[in-house]
């Protein structure tokens, strides 16, 4: 028996590769199915199964494409609802894989038709729970993400509590848990930076797990604090049961050099939005005009997805040289398949072809506390709630405008004033002021951040709830 977990950091998610006597089974794979084939081919074994936890919200799944490719069946929980061939299992329903076996749990919660698989080993023990959304390390699944439910998230939240109690901590202490995600997901609030992890363990440290806690105290607890989930996340669960494009066909389109000249007319004729990968840096120094900014080295793909609303989005982009392939990649991991193209040679090319070239203005930390202290300059924080109200520049120039939700925000700032954005270091005060600058703001970036404000002599203070005045 062979357990692989295949782990992608951009989007803290983990699959999984399963063999055993030449039959392999796929946990939720990522949109590029390739890297499955070859390693089954490589192991001269078949892939029989492609088991998937739940209808994914935060990345499109590569079920459908690794299915066509291998013939391969999908396999989903109970009530699970599907526009394409999948076997719907029932609850404690068993597959055979080699010498091994997979029985689903039905675990729903986090949604309807979420399961967790139990792998039973050769000698007939249970070895391992691949546990997808309903139980991370340190933490569980969201109850609030399930597609067209007439259900509240208290509702959810009731079957989740239900689920774990009845389904997961029966089982032994030895169990190992392989979950779908760790820390850095929007699917969880407290995710463990680890990634594999013992059942009794979680016992003893995952709040969730509390043998003494009510339902009662569940529901409350796993709801506190949860933020709304991204706009992108109903729309990649929506593909997921639905379908969705050949990957490789998406690829090829993308991933196609153009001139500047023939970027420039496709921008035009198509309506495309030109998205700059590079680094902050880069960005602010020379740019095309009205480009957004969003970093492949930084939190690209659920960036991508909170802020570009339309899935369909005519997409050109500016990379790094030997990064195209990788960016059209990622972005068809979140369900943005519509790039066009990137402009060959990148921005030295567009200069050599003489086109326009604008820049965002970057002030050192030093600059910025002169000019706060000189004089009442408006100032946006950027930076997402939590981290705004555990400390921030202490002044009433100073207005929280929190990147994840600029797009319906921005009627409460002023174009006829400039503003000075930050955020904790640099790389998402960029793009806010690239979409502000896009749209007509007059905007200024503090480079490092409110980690280098803090460094300075500039009073700061933290949010007090009303309730405790």
């Amino acid at each position: 028996m062979k357990i692989e977990q295949i782990y992608t950091g951009c989007l803290a998610q983990g699959a999984y590769y399963i063999e055993s006597n030449g039959e392999v089974a796929i946990i939720d794979p990522l949109r590029e199915t390739q890297q499955y084939v070859d390693k089954a081919e490589k192991e001269h074994a078949k892939i029989k199964y492609i088991f998937e936890t739940h209808f994914h919200a935060d990345f499109v799944s590569g079920h459908v494409d690794l299915a066509k490719k291998t013939g391969a069946t999908i396999v989903f929980g109970p009530g699970a609802e599907t526009d394409y061939d999948a076997h719907i299992a029932t609850d404690n329903e068993t597959f055979k894989i080699g010498h091994i076996t997979v029985k689903v749990l039905h675990t729903p919660g986090h949604t309807l038709e979420s399961s967790t698989f139990l792998l039973i080993n050769e000698k007939g023990n249970n070895h391992a729970i691949f546990s997808g959304d309903t139980l991370f390390l340190g933490d569980v699944g969201r109850p609030d993400l399930a597609i067209k439910s007439d259900l509240t998230k208290e509702d959810l939240a009731g079957m989740l509590y239900d689920s774990l109690r009845n389904k997961i901590m029966p089982l032994a202490d030895d169990i190992i848990v392989y979950p779908a995600h760790g820390a850095g997901s929007a699917c969880g609030k407290n995710l463990s930076k680890e990634t594999v992890g013992l059942l009794g363990e979680q016992k003893k440290t995952n709040y969730a797990l509390r043998a003494d806690m009510t339902k009662e105290e569940f529901i409350e607890e796993v709801l506190d604090g949860i933020p709304p989930p991204p706009q992108y996340f109903a729309k990649n669960a929506m593909m997921n049961k639905s379908g969705y494009d050949n990957f490789e066909t998406v690829l090829e389109k993308g991933d196609t050099g153009l001139s500047p000249e023939d970027f420039e007319i496709i921008a035009n004729q198509e309506g495309a939005l030109v998205l700059d990968v590079r680094t902050e840096q880069e960005f602010v120094k020379e740019h095309i005009p009205n480009a957004i900014f969003i970093g492949i080295n930084g939190g690209f793909a659920p960036w991508v997805g909170a802020l570009i609303t339309d899935l369909k989005q005519p997409i050109l982009l500016i990379t790094p040289e030997g990064k195209e392939k990788e960016t059209v990649t990622r972005l068809s991991r979140v369900g943005y398949d519509n790039t066009l193209g990137y402009l060959k040679g990148g921005i030295k090319a567009w200069k050599d072809a003489g086109k326009d070239i604008e820049t965002i203005m970057s002030i050192s930390v030093d600059e910025f506390s002169n000019r706060f202290k000189n004089g009442s300059i408006n100032t946006l924080d950027v930076r997402k709630d939590g981290e705004y109200k555990s400390e921030h520049l202490d002044s009433d120039s100073v207005q929280h405008f929190a990147l994840d939700y600029i797009n319906d925000n921005m009627n409460v700032i002023d174009k006829t004033k400039t503003y000075h954005l930050h955020c904790a270091g640099g790389y998402r005060s960029v793009i806010a002021a690239s979409i502000l600058k896009a749209r007509g703001f007059d905007v200024i970036d503090i480079a490092g951040g409110f980690a280098a404000i803090k460094k300075t002599d500039l009073p700061t203070t933290t949010f007090v709830c009303p309730s405790t005045l």
